[in-house]
């Protein structure tokens, strides 16, 4: 059978450490304990679907990429929750490169 609680924990913890983010920082961020986010992490627990919505945005990861591994939009969602996070003053130049790049595919 297939367990489904400890393939989103490696999935979690995999990109929690790319991240270079802490347990810590992320229940801080989730509003749980840092034991729960530790037994979700090991597929003990699971989250609720606000909190899995907040972790999503937190880690760049698409809700199906968490949920059940599936890879297809997990890199476009990665980078569009980047870009909502870019600072004003940096938005002139992600528009450039956003151009940059549309002219490259022509």
């Amino acid at each position: 059978m297939y367990d489904y609680k400890k393939e989103m924990g490696i999935r979690i913890k995999t990109r929690r450490n790319k991240l270079l983010l802490t347990q810590e920082s992320i229940a801080e961020q989730l509003n749980i304990s840092v034991k729960h986010f530790s037994e979700v992490e090991r597929g003990i627990a699971g989250l609720s679907i606000e909190n899995l919505i907040n972790l999503s945005n937190i880690l760049g990861l698409s809700l199906d990429y968490i949920l059940k591994g599936e890879t297809d939009k997990c890199e476009w969602d990665s980078i569009l929750s980047t870009l909502k996070n870019v600072p004003k003053e940096k938005e002139q130049y992600m528009k450039q490169l956003i151009k940059l790049g549309i002219e490259l595919t022509k």
